[in-house]
């Protein structure tokens, strides 16, 4: 991802969770908060309840897709957290892409120039 950074340090998830506005689908939860950044930054994160490591790293992959997706078309400074939900595995790509589409335009993340 060229405009998107790694979100790596705990304290900046447990600040986007107490701080940040949220979005929830059936398949993933979007926190996210305005920094002053040049870049955005943007971590995933899969509890151990939706099941074990193959179904955790395929919740990642689909989220990481659907978001690599959109990635262009995104304002830059924002820092975001997408947390899956157990529905992303009974699903196919093209619900949670389209779940991911809808989820950017009611945030306001996505750029005005490009809808």
């Amino acid at each position: 991802m060229k405009n998107t950074l790694s979100l790596n340090r705990n304290t900046l998830f447990k600040r986007l969770y107490y701080r940040g506005k949220t979005f929830k689908t059936p398949f993933f939860t979007l926190y996210y908060m305005n920094t002053k950044a040049s870049k955005n930054r943007i971590g995933f994160t899969v509890s151990k309840k939706i099941g074990k490591a193959v179904a955790r790293n395929r919740a990642r992959r689909l989220m990481y897709e659907s978001f690599r997706l959109y990635e262009q078309q995104i304002n830059n400074g924002y820092y975001m957290v997408l947390v899956a939900r157990s529905e992303i595995l009974n699903t196919d790509f093209a619900n949670i892409k389209k779940a991911m589409e809808n989820t950017l335009k009611k945030s306001g993340l996505l750029s005005e120039a490009d809808l």
